[in-house]
């Protein structure tokens, strides 16, 4: 991502943002999008963004993950609106807590887009143009963040140097059992071999 990006000021993303985020959460279908993300736990492996959570649970942490994922999809709606289509402006750092739940909010295709026809706004979410894990307090995401919705949620909200210093202590959990390269790459015979 191109530090020098000219972007919106973060109050006027933040209002846009808001203004996005009550037009998606009044779509009739929005809460079956919600639950379709949160309920995404049976088909759904991640080995390096929910890891990172102290005592993650599925069950109890895609409530809260979840809004979070929707406010940062408003956020980059807002600047890709306001930028006209500047999908790197729009790739604004996020959490890879937060990132993975993107993902998840991603994976519901069908009804994702049907409610981008309804309501007009365009999610953006770009692997190729995304600075995964770059996330730090006082960035712009947090200035918008903070001027939308207050603080962030400390626990999902993981700024670069921890996020760093988890990946680490998780890649080499991993690799003591044959998962290597934050799960890129495992050992032969991981599947097929009894323990």
């Amino acid at each position: 991502m191109n530090a020098t990006l000219e972007r919106p000021a973060p109050e006027r993303v933040a209002e846009r943002a808001q203004e996005m985020l009550t037009t998606l959460e009044a779509d009739p279908e929005f809460g079956r999008l919600a639950e379709s993300c949160k309920s995404y736990d049976e088909a759904w492996t991640d080995f390096t963004g929910y890891a990172l959570l102290d005592g993650y649970d599925v069950r109890k942490d895609t409530d809260p993950l979840f809004p979070e994922a929707i406010r940062v999809m408003a956020i980059k709606s807002a600047v890709y609106e306001m930028t006209d289509g500047n999908e790197d402006a729009a790739e604004v750092a996020v959490p890879v807590p937060v990132d993975v739940m993107i993902h998840a909010l991603a994976a519901q295709f069908t009804v994702l887009s049907r409610i981008q026809e309804r309501t007009g706004i365009k999610f953006v979410h770009a692997t190729d143009r995304e600075a995964i894990g770059a996330w730090e307090p006082g960035d712009y995401t947090h200035q918008v963040y903070r001027a939308a919705w207050g603080p962030v949620n400390e626990r999902y909200w993981l700024d670069k140097t921890e996020t760093e210093r988890r990946t680490a202590i998780v890649t080499r959990k991993y690799e003591g059992i044959g998962v290597f390269e934050a799960g890129r790459r495992i050992a032969p015979g991981f599947a097929t071999t009894a323990a």
